[in-house]
């Protein structure tokens, strides 16, 4: 049985909930802060309901693995994707306000249920993917620090 990973990450934000909150949710904001070796792709049209799909595709060439991912939870400062593919697990996103601004906590829970697939994530890329996941927020808080200007 694999066992469940959790990253955990966190940033202050100088930004209403609400643009934090745009930033995550709206497509076109979220590839100002995504990774660039990540592509979202929408399953019909894009949306943050209950129930909606998208693709996240890594681009790595002559492999691109994909993950698909459904909106599993929603309420406002809040969205939950779960996802199956090389990684099956969730991807929480929350806004807390705070007096100065948001905090947005981002938990990636994920099992990798291929052993093979697992021991080379745990190997090469476990480290930079938590990495990864401190800059996206630091360039997501750029984004919402600007619209919220």
């Amino acid at each position: 049985m694999p066992e469940t990973q959790v990253f955990e990450q966190s940033v202050a934000i100088k930004a209403s909930a609400t643009a934090v909150e745009q930033c995550i949710l709206d497509l076109d904001l979220m590839h100002r802060w995504l990774n660039p070796a990540l592509r979202c792709e929408p399953i019909g049209t894009w949306s943050s309901d209950l129930g909606s799909q998208s693709r996240f595709v890594v681009q790595i060439p002559l492999l691109e693995p994909t993950l698909i991912s459904t909106v599993a939870e929603r309420s406002p400062g809040l969205v939950v994707w779960q996802f199956e593919g090389f990684f099956q697990g969730s991807d929480r996103w929350e806004c807390i306000p705070q007096a100065q601004g948001t905090q947005l906590l981002n938990r990636f829970e994920f099992k990798v249920p291929n052993p093979i697939v697992a021991f080379g994530f745990n190997l090469f890329a476990a480290k930079w993917t938590q990495q990864d996941m401190q800059a996206q927020l630091q360039r997501l808080r750029q984004v919402a620090e600007r619209l919220e200007k």
